[in-house]
């Protein structure tokens, strides 16, 4: 893929491994690698670990294997050896960097900031905080730290220091936001901000700042909920005579309520995704639309095309509604832009884990492109294709009740089953395609009507009540297969009689 433009933009996806990699963050990554991509810079993975508790190594993986499979792949990282489990970057060579491996560069930072009076050590316990914060609160005044150690001379008698906090200076902090336009705060209602445990210990929104710094980012392109940090974060970029990045602040995923997003969505692991038989391409397309709309009325794309057309600017600011029907019907029309070789490999990869369909390949390339032929435009997923097209493969159990149509009595079923075998039986195999099948019917169709005739051939050969043209299914599965499923449907419809 051709960037439009070389530049030295460089963005970054900053997730924290203590859940799994959800919609919100999928998205956020791709339009952090959309815009790299599109102004020729560079994408980076930074692992925000700082959260040691919660941290877990498995969902770093997760992480890197789920932007792996939508093929967001970074640019820069760590080195990596051959036998990392982490071995999953597109570039095969880059681990993400780790805020848990930097913890000598904040502390650099931290004792600059203490040792320029710009952060102080506090010594404030947890009791003494929510004491402050329930006065405060009962009193309808903003519930912020009222600065007691702030100038102190010398440590409390007896006391053991907390955290490292910053001095907030009062006053309006304002930034231009590539979305929202001009944003304001005022800074004199976040009292000092705690920023790190120890020196080596950084809060998250010390930690942000310093690697942005150091990594050289020029755009910090995050979700709406990061937008209350950003003004606290230009301070201490102040503070330490870090230049500014460009922010820009994602909306919000909404449900199609437009309410919050149900715990099922929020909360699910986008390899899920990836599971339940959804393409890369599809899940990129999907995840590109929301907040963001193309030029015109399009709304198929691949990623070199979302590439192309990509602009930050045109991001609304409002939420984006998560609509699942709207990423199936995506998914659906990605699959039908799938040639048969592409599809095809698709799903001997979806289905590969799956021991119980070693015998599903067997019938070779040719069969399996027939039925896809017949059968890709019904299918969603990938998963579909073995609950629509599986009775090609393996006929499924069906009551005998099912072969009857519009109440006719069994035994003009039965003679119309028969009737359809010996005209199969009669038939070279070569000449079994459905405009010499249609022509053969056509007799037996006008004595006996087209519903008791078809219907029961179509249960016969299907073992649905809904399924393709009979005569389609027929040409596919070929004259010694039809003739054993028409025999076994009139074992059905005899015992049903009997039964009846």
């Amino acid at each position: 893929m051709t960037p439009k433009k070389e530049g030295n933009v460089r963005v970054r996806l900053a997730p924290s491994p203590t859940g799994h990699l959800h919609i919100g963050t999928a998205r956020t990554a791709l339009f952090n690698w959309l815009f790299a991509r599109q102004e020729g810079g560079a994408f980076i993975i930074r692992i925000e670990d700082t959260d040691r508790e919660r941290s877990k190594k498995e969902y770093e993986r997760e992480i890197l294997e789920g932007l792996s499979w939508l093929g967001l792949h970074w640019d820069e990282g760590p080195e990596l050896v051959a036998s990392s489990k982490l071995l999953v970057a597109g570039k095969g060579s880059y681990g993400p960097y780790r805020q848990s491996e930097r913890t000598l560069i904040y502390k650099a930072y931290l004792q600059k900031l203490l040792k320029e009076g710009k952060a102080y050590w506090c010594y404030c316990g947890k009791e003494d905080l929510e004491a402050e914060r329930t006065s405060l609160i009962t009193q309808g005044l903003p519930p912020k730290y009222s600065g007691h150690c702030r100038n102190l001379s010398s440590p409390p008698k007896g006391k053991e220091p907390q955290v490292i906090r910053f001095k907030t200076p009062e006053g309006i902090v304002e930034f231009k936001d590539l979305i929202r336009g001009l944003v304001k705060f005022d800074a004199s209602l976040f009292g000092d901000v705690a920023i790190a445990k120890n020196l080596a210990s950084p809060l998250y929104s010390f930690a942000v700042v310093v690697d942005d710094y150091e990594m050289k980012i020029t755009h910090v392109i995050r979700g709406e909920d990061h937008l209350s940090n950003t003004p606290k974060q230009i301070l201490f970029e102040k503070a330490l005579g870090f230049p500014e990045p460009i922010y820009a602040h994602l909306p919000l995923i909404l449900s199609k309520e437009r309410g919050k997003l149900s715990k099922r969505y929020a909360e699910t692991s986008l390899l899920n995704y990836r599971e339940a038989g959804y393409l890369p391409e599809a899940m990129v397309n999907f995840l590109a639309l929301l907040g963001w709309h193309p030029r015109g009325e399009e709304e198929i794309f691949a990623p070199e095309e979302l590439t192309r057309q990509f602009n930050i600017k045109k991001v609304q600011k409002g939420g984006a509604v998560f609509n699942e029907e709207k990423l199936e019907w995506i998914n659906a029309q990605h699959l039908k832009r799938l040639d048969e070789d592409a599809l095809l490999t698709h799903l001997k990869e979806f289905f590969s884990a799956d021991p119980s369909f070693s015998d599903f390949w067997g019938r070779g390339e040719e069969f399996l492109k027939k039925v896809l032929r017949l059968e890709r435009e019904r299918m969603k997923s990938l998963r579909d294709f073995l609950e629509i097209a599986g009775f090609f493969f393996t006929l499924p159990p069906y009551e005998g009740s099912l072969l009857i149509w519009n109440r006719e009595p069994a035994s003009h079923i039965e003679d119309a089953l028969k009737r359809s075998h010996a005209i199969l039986e009669e038939f070279p195999k070569e000449e079994l395609d459905r405009h010499t099948l249609t022509h053969a019917f056509e007799e037996l169709i006008l004595e006996k009507g087209r519903g008791t005739v078809l219907w029961p051939l179509r249960v016969a050969v299907s073992g649905r009540a809904a399924s393709p043209d009979p005569f389609d299914i027929i040409e596919i599965l070929g004259r010694e297969e039809t003739l054993e499923r028409v025999r076994l449907a009139l074992e059905k419809i005899r015992n049903h009689a009997v039964s009846a």
